[in-house]
């Protein structure tokens, strides 16, 4: 490992600023990098998406039971509030955004979430993805980060398995450095599915979380049992952004989701920094 590569994963783990980057140096990385601006994920495919959250796809419910009526009208509205995508309904086609801005405003918010939770004193944090190829490095991190703040990462339900929807064969909780994810044969792979944390749920007793950090089911199914629960939600998964606007997800940070995993390291380090400070 080089020098510097080192001294990043440093700075990551303990939220020791080496060389501090502004705001503004992070909403430009963020536009460069399409993490948020005009990012990869088309319009059609968001307003496809928001249209099968309105009718209760559960593939795109990520676990949760929406309270409201949640038309598609009042999904789209939602997600040009609180993730910045165009808000003309009469924008069907092509390019579509995530607000750098609200990015950011979102990662502080989530930081101050995981600080006070730290605050508590020896807390229960678990920790998972279902964007293993993408995520998984902020995840990792934050993972670094509770531990060395005095938090016990959970592992329940580790090699807990199931056959699921669709794929044919089973697919197994497994943990890397305290962060779950779903293996098929010895692959981590992308899923929507909250099966998983429900089986997290059920194993729980009386020793759940006080937080959850993730994305996708993982999250949806953490925050409609009660869970404390923080997490990011691209522009084409609005139920994390609904959970968010009926209290059952405390904060949703909107990015893309899949983008080169090294591209994330300034907003970690945002993030990781934003919780030792107010710690």
């Amino acid at each position: 490992m080089s020098d510097e590569r080192g001294q990043r994963l440093s700075v990551l783990a303990t939220g020791q600023d080496a060389s501090p980057s502004t705001v503004d140096d992070l909403r430009e990385h963020l536009i460069r990098t399409r993490i948020a601006g005009e990012v990869a994920t088309s319009r059609e495919n968001n307003l496809d998406h928001y249209r099968s959250l309105a009718n209760r796809d559960p593939h795109h419910m990520f676990g949760l039971t929406p309270d409201g009526r949640w038309s598609y009208r009042d999904v789209l509205e939602l997600m040009a509030k609180s993730a910045g995508v165009v808000a003309d309904p009469g924008h069907r086609e092509g390019q579509d955004t995530i607000d750098p801005d609200r990015t950011i405003e979102a990662t502080e918010r989530m930081g101050d979430t995981i600080a006070s939770v730290l605050r508590g004193g020896n807390p229960r944090i678990l920790i998972a993805t279902g964007h293993p190829t993408g995520l998984l490095t902020v995840h990792m991190a934050l993972a670094r980060l509770v531990r060395e703040r005095g938090a016990t990462l959970m592992s329940t339900a580790e090699g807990w398995s199931y056959w699921g929807n669709g794929f044919g064969r089973k697919r197994k909780v497994r943990y890397m450095d305290d962060v779950a994810m779903l293996d098929d044969r010895g692959a981590f792979v992308h899923t929507h599915d909250p099966a998983p944390m429900r089986a997290m749920i059920a194993e729980f007793g009386d020793e759940r979380p006080d937080l959850v950090i993730a994305d996708h089911g993982w999250a949806g199914a953490a925050g409609e049992a009660g869970i404390l629960t923080v997490g990011f939600a691209d522009s084409n998964d609005p139920a994390l952004f609904v959970g968010e606007a009926e209290g059952k997800i405390a904060v949703t940070v909107p990015l893309d989701d899949n983008v080169l995993p090294r591209y994330y390291e300034p907003l970690t380090h945002h993030l990781v920094e934003r919780v030792v400070r107010a710690l």
